[in-house]
Parts: structure tokens; C-alpha cells; sequence
């Protein structure tokens, strides 16, 4: 949905209709996560997939009905289905989506959350699936106000908690409540999709590996700084315009600077007197990945000064160094896509392993 947001917020203020798709749960080896959003607007424009490709042409008419009718429709996907061939998920997995008419008037917060997502505010969007209340009502939950509403004020208020509690995690996910936001009853079911501000990447040691890293860590959607202590390496022509470029002791920057669970971050400084002090900082503190550049030799070295100052053995085993997969990697992009496929690997659970050589659901649930 936040790639896709920027146009469809130009249909919203352009007063156009759209329908809109979401994938609000999955099941086995479904392809795209909740969230997943796919849109059809004016001319028949399609922008976003909820599928990868296996049921695009099923949402493409339904998104053409609910525009015509005015009216949402919950429809899941699956291998089992008899149509499975035609529309189905043909890889065995089973998506549910809830497709509805976005217009000016049913959806007027619509902007202001694009809005919110494009600035990096945090904000959730409860929208009412299934049950005794409007399907297809929303409520936008920001920190501190709302716009909208699923039908109800207790509704309102229960989901409002949740929300923000959600929100705080990045989650999004069902829940389920009565019709006026009962917490012990599931007769209404509520989609809570949360936009917390993109992660953040940060890249010590302005060498030509950062200018790759950078550039990947743009690309997976995280807000990368670049930051070393000499200015002559640190300079934003050698980085992506979207990259921060900070001039500064990496461990002076790094203690002034917030990090949280799904901070990653990338020492490849290579030089004692700027990693030790910015490691014994980093291993201190909330971060997703603290990987390490350097040969096997500087590893153990450096991991004995980090010992003498003081890390204990669960602080230090947090570090990913050599860091990146075995990838066999030489050049600067080549080491990044192997620093890269580490971070995903880890955030997702996954084992590094060809998928040729494992069993299993390929799309495995969420470790973060």
C-alpha cells in the first residue's frame, strides 16, 4: 500500500473513484502479506498486486464492480477453489481480500493519511471487514487524534486503543469485536493496518561498499544515513539523493542518535579506532542487525578489545561479523545484495538456504 499511496491520493484529491484491494489475511505459502494493496482507477489504470500475478484479473473485475455498486466485497483466494487454474493461487496458498469503492465521500480522510505516510507520520487505518457494522468503514488513528468511524462510538473507542497499541509496532493485523467494541466477542472483524515510519539503515564508514549498501537499503524502503568522521569521503555527491550524510565520530553520532527494534545497522568503517567505540555503543542498544565488516582475523580482534571494554558474551553475540551470506561476493554491489539478503533473512526467519534444497511453506510467517 505506501508505494501505491502517492497515486491514489492524486485520484482522491482529484475527486476520481477507485476500487481498491487489500490483502487482510493470509494462509499456507500465500505470496503477498496483509497490507498488499492493488488499485483500479480511472481508464482502468491498475497500480499495486495483492498476488504476484495469480489473481490479478479476478481483482481487476471485482474492483470494477464495488466502483459500479457502491458496494465492498470480501472474497479469499485459494488453491482449493474450483476455479483454482483460472483465479486461484496455483502455489497452494490462500489469500482474503476485502476490495471497496474509495470516493471523496466515503473515505474523506483518505488524504490525510497519505499525507501522514509520505511525511513519516505514524498512523493506523482500521477498516470494518465482516460483521454487523459498515463494511468497508474506516478510522484513521493517528497518536493524537482520529477522523472517520466504523459505525459506533464504543466501536470507535475500542479500536482506537488498539490501534495506536499496534501502531507503536508496525503491525497489522484482524481483530475482533462486538458492535460496540466488546473485547470478549468476534462478531465484527476489524482490519488494523498500521504506516510507522520506514525503519532506519545506518551506514558507518563512507567507503565505496556504503555508497552500495546505501543504495540497497534505499531500495528495501529504510531511511539510510551515511556517516564518518572525514569529511573528505563523507560527502552527499557520492551517495543517492535520498541518503543522509552525516560528518561525525561514529560513536559521537550513533549516542545521539534514537535507534529501535528495526534498526539496521552496517560498521564498515574497518579501522579500530572508529568500530570498537561505535560497536561497544551499538551492542548497548535496540537494533534488528549490528553486522561488521572486516576478515575473519579482524573479527577476532576485534570482538577481544570489545571484550576487554567491558560487552558480555550475550552482547557481543549479537554481532554479524564477518557481516553478509556466503554469497561469494567480490565487488562493492555484490557485497551489498549479500549484506541485504542478511537483513532479510533475519528479519523473516529465513535460513539463507537455496529454496531449491528446502521443504516446507516458502513464504514462512513473520519472525518481525
Amino acid at each position: 500500500m505506501r508505494e501505491i499511496l502517492p497515486t491514489l491520493a492524486g485520484w482522491h484529491a482529484a475527486g476520481i473513484p477507485f476500487g481498491l484491494a487489500t490483502v487482510v489475511a493470509v494462509s499456507r505459502s500465500a505470496p503477498r502479506g496483509p497490507g498488499a494493496a492493488m488499485a483500479v482507477g480511472p481508464d482502468d489504470e491498475v497500480v499495486g498486486s495483492v498476488s504476484g500475478g495469480c489473481v490479478e484479473g479476478a481483482v481487476f473485475e471485482l474492483a470494477q464492480e464495488v466502483v459500479a455498486s457502491g458496494e465492498p466485497s470480501l472474497r479469499t483466494f485459494g488453491y482449493s477453489d474450483e476455479d483454482a487454474f483460472a483465479v486461484g493461487l496455483t502455489c497452494g496458498g490462500e489469500i482474503t481480500l476485502l476490495v471497496r469503492p474509495v470516493t471523496v465521500g466515503s473515505d474523506p480522510a483518505f488524504g490525510a493519511v497519505a499525507g501522514s505516510v509520505a511525511a513519516g507520520e505514524p498512523v493506523t487505518v482500521a477498516t470494518v471487514v465482516d460483521g454487523p457494522a459498515p463494511r468497508g468503514a474506516t478510522l484513521a488513528v493517528w497518536p493524537d487524534r482520529t477522523a472517520g468511524t466504523l459505525g459506533t462510538t464504543g466501536l470507535d473507542v475500542a479500536v482506537t486503543a488498539d490501534a495506536r497499541g499496534e501502531l507503536a509496532l508496525g503491525a497489522s493485523v484482524l481483530r475482533h469485536y462486538g458492535p460496540h467494541g466488546e473485547r470478549r466477542e468476534d462478531a465484527v472483524t476489524v482490519f488494523l493496518q498500521s504506516f510507522a515510519p520506514p525503519p532506519r539503515m545506518l551506514v558507518f564508514g563512507a567507503i565505496d561498499y556504503a555508497a552500495a549498501v546505501a543504495r540497497i537499503g534505499d531500495f528495501l524502503g529504510y531511511r539510510v544515513t551515511v556517516c564518518d568522521a572525514r569529511p573528505v569521503f563523507a560527502t552527499p555527491k557520492r551517495f543517492p539523493a535520498a541518503v543522509e550524510v552525516v560528518v561525525d565520530w561514529p560513536h559521537r553520532y550513533l549516542r545521539g542518535t534514537a535507534t529501535d527494534d528495526r534498526t539496521v545497522i552496517c560498521v564498515l568503517t574497518h579501522d579500530p579506532k572508529f568500530d570498537v567505540p561505535l560497536l561497544e555503543e551499538a551492542l548497548r542498544r535496540p537494533a534488528a542487525y549490528i553486522g561488521a565488516m572486516g576478515s575473519r582475523r579482524t573479527h577476532d580482534e576485534r570482538r577481544a578489545r570489545l571484550a576487554e571494554a567491558g560487552l558480555t558474551e550475550a552482547e557481543l553475540a549479537r554481532l554479524r561479523s564477518p557481516l553478509g551470506l556466503d554469497l561469494g561476493a567480490r565487488t562493492p554491489e555484490e557485497v551489498a545484495v549479500s549484506v541485504a539478503a542478511e537483513i532479510v533473512a533475519l528479519r523473516w526467519g529465513g535460513s539463507g538456504a537455496p529454496l531449491a534444497t528446502t521443504t516446507g511453506a516458502i513464504h514462512a510467517s513473520a519472525v518481525r
